[in-house]
């Protein structure tokens, strides 16, 4: 496995269901017409589901914000990706085009209600790894050139040498973990807390692979699981 969750995480968050993707051979361009078609299409049918439902009613976002909570971060003032995707949606009535990749991310993020990271393979040192941050780890914000240290106890994605590519579990990604037009192998990750998330996670799962297999032809999808802490890590075919 390239990515696994310290047992303290498990203990603390027993709800936890996920799934993850490793991904190679990808060709991250601007997004075919037909994928920006089906990306402004899946934006349009959220906006209508939502409706003037209040986010913090949608049960996947709810469990977000008290995953967050439990570990002493502010749900309104740092917001779990999904939450601010579908603020964005909800609000400005859109979600610009960016590249193949972080489109296919969003459109299924949007769709599943829930937080899925393309984690870009280049400059991660084997394992990443769920866990509670000692404060000594280095964290480089996208759009930054400085380093800092994640606070103490928050939940980050964190490699064997030490370099964090996410703060407060799915708030933000790292400079180096972000796709970009060279990124030829990226991490999947998919997770949700609420009843009902394996099946909400499984569905992600099969999206992002047809997803992949329609737009990105030159891809090989090297493995694909899907975690609960009671089966472990359970593959996929």
């Amino acid at each position: 496995m390239l990515f696994d969750y310290d047992g303290a995480i498990l203990d603390r968050f027993p709800t936890i269901r996920a799934a993850v993707l490793h991904v190679t051979g990808l060709q991250n361009g601007p997004s075919s017409p037909e994928l920006q078609a089906d990306y402004i299409a899946e934006q349009r049918a959220v906006i209508d589901s939502i409706g003037d439902t209040p986010l913090s009613e949608i049960p996947s976002v709810a469990a977000w914000r008290r995953a967050f909570s439990s570990f002493g971060v502010k749900p309104t003032q740092y917001r779990s990706a999904i939450e601010s995707l579908l603020r964005r949606i909800t609000k400005k009535g859109d979600i610009p085009s960016i590249s193949s990749l972080v489109d296919i991310g969003n459109l299924v993020s949007i769709r599943r209600r829930l937080p899925i990271a393309f984690i870009d393979q280049a400059n991660i040192e084997r394992l990443t790894l769920m866990t509670f941050a000692t404060g000594e780890e280095q964290f480089a914000d996208l759009g930054s050139s400085d380093s800092v240290h994640p606070e103490t106890g928050e939940v980050i994605f964190v490699d064997e040498a030490g370099s964090v590519s996410a703060r407060r579990w799915c708030w933000r990604q790292s400079r180096e973990s972000a796709t970009n037009p060279d990124t030829t192998e990226v991490l999947i990750t998919v997770e949700g807390h609420h009843e009902g998330a394996d099946a909400d996670v499984a569905a992600a799962l099969a999206d992002l692979s047809s997803l992949l297999a329609q737009h990105q032809s030159s891809a090989t999808v090297e493995m694909a699981a899907t975690f609960s802490p009671e089966a472990g890590w359970v593959p996929q075919t």
